[in-house]
């Protein structure tokens, strides 16, 4: 009777070393709430970067956590725009009260859409999350009456943050809002991810079978991941319509989808930063390359990509040495008469 004991004791000593915060991310932290005061003339950008962030971080919860790839997450992050706009116009223009019901609003067609994504292969979850969005998106074009259609919603006007903190034109409330709000939903993410039901929900990416072979009831808490990582991406879409006060059919387009995927391939996913590095790395990436060439900065970009893909991300931050050791990896060797 003393063997479970010690094991879980183990257990949970393990737990607790991996979720202990590392000086460097302190460090990150402290860069990204210092770039408001370094960084006044691109307060808006840095906004945009937040956002995009939480919504990368979403997507990481599904993808790098639970090995569930989505092409409609923009479903997701475009209901919590919507919801946050028609909640500011019709209901209060509280920041904070708009940011909770639409995270609810997102959550609830997240669990409702997470017993389709549960059936059949991955093959067919990539095409039902798409799907998903595909008719959102038009629900919001047909019914313009409502959400504006093509022309967007307007209208939405907020009220100050706390009833202190107006929005301005400059982005300065808006990056310090975003900022906050990434920072506890990361804060919540990175508890989740390293307790046990993170453990358990790793255990089901890496060998279905064998977690329910050992009492893990996958469904359960693929259903409880995809609801979460669905009020996640509806708060961050909800961040862009408070601090835009505009909500247009762009917030549920395929490309919105394909920009949160993007953003994890070139951070890296499974460890919840590959979104905030990410995110960080693509919009510089943006307004540097479409500052050089704005007609053909995808291009550039998919270059970028590919080489990222062909030769690591690993080896790319090594340096020059690292590249060096890949293309001596690669050449055929003399194999001894």
């Amino acid at each position: 009777m003393s063997g479970p004991a010690p094991a879980a004791g183990a257990a949970g000593a393990l737990l607790a070393r991996d979720s202990a915060w590392k000086p460097w991310e302190f460090a990150l932290w402290a860069l990204a709430l210092a770039a408001f005061f370094l960084l006044p003339s691109k307060l808006l950008l840095l906004n945009d970067i937040a956002i995009l962030a939480l919504f990368a971080l979403s997507i990481d919860l599904l993808l790098g956590y639970a090995g569930i790839v989505s092409l409609g997450h923009a479903a997701f992050f475009g209901f919590g725009a919507y919801a946050a706009g028609l909640f500011a116009i019709h209901v209060s223009g509280d920041p904070l009260l708009g940011l909770v019901a639409a995270g609810l609003s997102a959550g609830v067609l997240g669990f409702a859409t997470s017993f389709l994504v549960l059936r059949g292969s991955d093959l067919t979850r990539l095409m039902i999350t798409l799907g998903v969005a595909l008719m959102l998106l038009e629900a919001a074009n047909r019914f313009s009456g409502l959400t504006g259609g093509a022309d967007g919603l307007t209208g939405v006007t907020m009220a100050p943050v706390l009833g202190l903190f107006e929005f301005d034109l400059w982005g300065r409330t808006s990056y310090l809002y975003s900022l906050g709000v990434l920072f506890v939903l990361f804060v919540l993410a990175r508890l989740l991810v390293h307790s046990p039901f993170g453990l358990s929900l790793r255990a089901i990416k890496g060998n279905r079978l064998r977690a329910s072979a050992i009492g893990i009831a996958p469904n359960r808490r693929l259903v409880a991941i995809y609801t979460i990582a669905a009020l996640y991406a509806g708060v961050a879409g909800a961040l862009l319509a408070q601090t835009t006060q505009f909500v247009s059919l762009d917030v549920l387009s395929f490309q919105r989808s394909a920009d949160g995927l993007l953003v994890l391939v070139i951070g890296g996913a499974g460890y919840l930063y590959g979104g905030l590095v990410g995110a960080i790395a693509f919009k510089l990436m943006h307004e540097v390359i479409s500052g050089l060439t704005a007609q053909y900065w995808l291009f550039w970009l998919g270059l970028i990509l590919v080489i990222l893909v062909l030769v690591g991300r690993d080896r790319l931050l090594a340096g020059p040495r690292g590249l060096l050791r890949a293309a001596l990896a690669r050449l055929p060797r003399r194999r001894a008469p």
